[in-house]
């Protein structure tokens, strides 16, 4: 008699390990990045001097629109990666990062400088969302946390790299150099992720592609960001602003529109119902809100009011990495309570930020680096809980693009924060720098407890929101395979 035929039943492949090196690769691309975004401003005052002589619209255009550009394409490029493959849309960033410097270097017009800020911008686009992705589709459930801490870490270190860098750059070098750098660096950081990195699973339950959505959300997020970054330099309340802002909302509101009539859209606006994605996104942009409120006046406080060189400013700015390199392995720890580690974050940058609000040309260095301390000490705490606040509440297969939704909240807050600093100074000018830092300090300091309140109220009491996605995200994509209509909704056990 033969014996019945047995059915072998295989468990599933096993997740590949994140490696340690993959891991610092990946951390050291989003810090590039990130870098320039600071960079160029401490090389400002050698570019107006320089042999391309800027008018003083193509100098801020210079500055800006790398951060536009990077901005507005954060969230298709994070749905682009994850359809077609997030290794690959890192290493076509670092491409294209690196052809934008190169572009940038060789610039003889101002008009060829901001074009290849741009193309630089376009590649950080790719690089950022990628990067986040790749660590929470490849880290095993219980290490995301602290993978995450390490990537909100380069994300903070990348800030202290831009103004070293660009202090150094700018007190030695051709501004040339900045950019001539950087294309060996991304050709390097190519190869590392390309031995490195392991291929994540492409998302089958990803939408097609949505042009129209795409053109739509685009278009919206660069007019928006336009108008708040153009602001001090226009006035709020000028045609041109207005005119932006316009412009903005009706692209947005457009999108919104198709998007909820899509069955495949590139964002379902309907996922904004979480509570917790809100308040996450709220908290990002208010934690980023401060500290580029920081990051704008440093170093014309060390400069102008302390009479520091530019080195020596870019190097005063380095109590800001204490925090961030200390604070997210605490936070790490407490990822399933992310309510009071996010409202303790914040309101610790409020008060940091009310603390450096009181310097002036007689405070010793000692004292104003204490309260940059404390800032990182609060950007440390709650930057990877609320990173995971907005990943965790979109379903797993869709990692790109929460990661992208949630770049796009730091971007706008930190072009919020600028814009916000620089009208405030300006409307001090009569007072000295000093009396306009203090008054600007006070004010952004003010919205960011403010925002602290709301943000915790809006985690609610529950329990670990974030930190459940983070050590068990996987299954929501299962759920979220069987209708691509809904594929964008947040996952039930978001409040």
């Amino acid at each position: 008699m033969l014996s019945p035929a047995r059915t072998t039943i295989r468990p599933p492949a096993p997740r590949p390990a994140l490696p340690r090196s993959a891991l610092l690769a990946l951390c050291a691309c989003v810090l590039v990045a990130q870098s320039m975004v600071a960079a160029i401003n401490l090389l400002v005052p050698q570019l107006s001097s320089s042999s391309l002589h800027p008018s003083s619209s193509e100098l801020l255009w210079t500055v800006d629109a790398y951060v536009i550009v990077f901005a507005g394409l954060l969230i298709p490029a994070g749905a682009l990666g994850d359809r077609y493959g997030r290794k690959g849309a890192l290493l076509c960033g670092l491409g294209l990062f690196a052809a934008g410097a190169t572009l940038s270097a060789l610039a003889t017009t101002p008009a060829v400088l901001i074009a290849g800020r741009g193309v630089s911008g376009a590649g950080a686009a790719l690089i950022t969302p990628a990067t986040m992705s790749i660590l929470l589709r490849v880290a095993a459930p219980a290490h995301r946390p602290r993978a995450l801490a390490a990537w909100t870490l380069a994300v903070g270190l990348g800030g202290l790299a831009g103004n070293l860098g660009g202090g150094l750059i700018g007190q030695y070098l051709s501004w040339r150099a900045l950019f001539w750098v950087m294309v060996p660096l991304a050709a390097l950081l190519a190869a590392a992720v390309a031995r490195t990195t392991p291929r994540t699973d492409k998302a089958v339950e990803t939408p097609a592609p949505d042009p129209v959505g795409t053109l739509l959300l685009t278009g919206g997020l660069f007019a928006l960001l336009f108008g708040i970054i153009e602001s001090p330099l226009y006035g709020w309340a000028s045609a041109r602003i207005l005119a932006a802002f316009a412009v903005g909302a009706v692209l947005v509101a457009s999108f919104a529109a198709h998007a909820l009539r899509s069955r495949a859209p590139l964002l379902d606006p309907r996922v904004f119902g979480s509570r917790r994605l809100r308040a996450a996104s709220l908290g990002t942009a208010a934690c980023f809100f401060g500290l580029f409120s920081l990051f704008y006046v440093n170093s014309q406080y060390l400069q102008y009011v302390k009479g520091y060189g530019a080195a020596r400013a870019g190097l005063a700015i380095i109590p800001l990495t204490v925090g961030m390199a200390l604070f997210p392995r605490l936070a790490a720890r407490w990822s399933g309570r992310p309510r009071p580690v996010v409202g303790g974050g914040l309101l610790l940058i409020g008060l940091g930020l009310l603390g450096a609000s009181t310097a002036g040309a007689s405070t010793p260095y000692a004292l104003y680096a204490c309260w940059l301390l404390v800032i990182s000490a609060g950007t440390g705490l709650c930057m990877p809980a609320l990173t995971l606040g907005v990943v965790g509440s979109l379903p797993a297969h869709q990692t790109g693009l929460g990661s992208g939704l949630s770049t796009s909240a730091r971007e706008v807050g930190a072009a919020l924060g600028v814009a916000v600093t620089g009208t405030t100074l300006a409307a001090h000018a009569s007072g000295g720098f000093a009396d306009g830092m203090a008054a600007a300090l006070r004010v952004v300091a003010l919205v960011v407890v403010a925002a602290a309140a709301v943000v915790t109220a809006g985690y609610g009491k529950s329990g670990s929101g974030s930190g459940q996605r983070a050590n068990g995200g996987q299954n929501h994509s299962s759920a979220a395979a069987g209708n691509s209509s809904s594929s964008c909704l947040p996952s039930s056990s978001a409040p």
